[in-house]
């Protein structure tokens, strides 16, 4: 066993350092020196947040795996369109949101669907910012936590979403069912297959950011807006009068 899995199993005591790929950055020698930026977001303010519990440990792995993360807490973000856009939890979000190159969601299930918190902090990322868009080309992952049986209403919402905001979200995804049995008390998820999932995810996504993240720009690359953006110059050009 290496010492970078010497290192990292402390701290987590769930992951089988000799099975997990945690050499991935260092195949890339253009990820030297620049790990993988990941912003994660979590959809409950609860003392006893799961998603926020989820959340925190998939933070561990990515880091594990070579990335660097920031997660935001959403406490105190207003409603969409509920405050100016300089409020500071709205700039700290967006200024988050520019850091990133990859980002993943969690959202407890409520009434078979994502929580208001969780919609509230994606509607507040705009699809552009100038002439920057915020999401294009960023990866994305999902996950969901759920009081009951095992669903999947919530990461598919997070999914459509993702493609509207021309996101790459990665084919893998979590479902974490029961949560409330799936943490011990200090908020530490315990082993079992929805870990082993967790695991799973963020591994992937760490793989699809560092295979897309420098060429995302080719990949987004539209005919549609090439030809808007033609005929506007066209158009400045070609004026009659100066």
């Amino acid at each position: 066993m290496t010492d970078a899995v010497n290192r990292i199993i402390p701290d987590l005591p769930n992951l089988d350092g000799t099975l997990a790929d945690l050499d991935m950055v260092c195949r890339f020698p253009e990820a030297e020196g620049r790990p993988p930026k990941v912003l994660l977001l979590y959809g409950s303010l609860r003392e006893r947040s799961f998603s926020r519990f989820a959340t925190e440990e998939a933070a561990r792995l990515l880091r594990a795996f070579g990335a660097e993360t920031r997660i935001f807490d959403p406490a105190g973000l207003p409603l969409a369109d509920g405050a100016p856009e300089d409020h500071r939890k709205v700039a700290e979000l967006r200024e988050l949101v520019q850091w990133s190159e990859g980002m993943v969601w969690c959202s407890p299930e409520r009434h078979g669907a994502m929580t208001g918190l969780m919609k509230t902090q994606i509607d507040w990322i705009p699809l552009s910012m100038g002439a920057v868009r915020p999401t294009q080309g960023k990866t994305l992952a999902v996950m969901q936590v759920s009081g009951g049986s095992q669903s999947f209403n919530a990461v598919n919402q997070m999914r459509v979403l993702g493609r509207w905001m021309r996101m790459f979200t990665i084919p893998n995804q979590s479902s974490v069912a029961k949560a409330w049995q799936e943490f011990d008390d200090e908020g530490r998820m315990k082993p079992s297959a929805y870990y082993d999932r967790i695991v799973d995810v963020m591994e992937e996504l760490v793989k699809f950011t560092l295979l897309t993240r420098d060429i995302a720009p080719y990949l987004v690359d539209r005919y549609s807006e090439r030809k808007e953006t033609a005929e506007a110059l066209s158009k400045r050009v070609n004026q009659r009068s100066i």
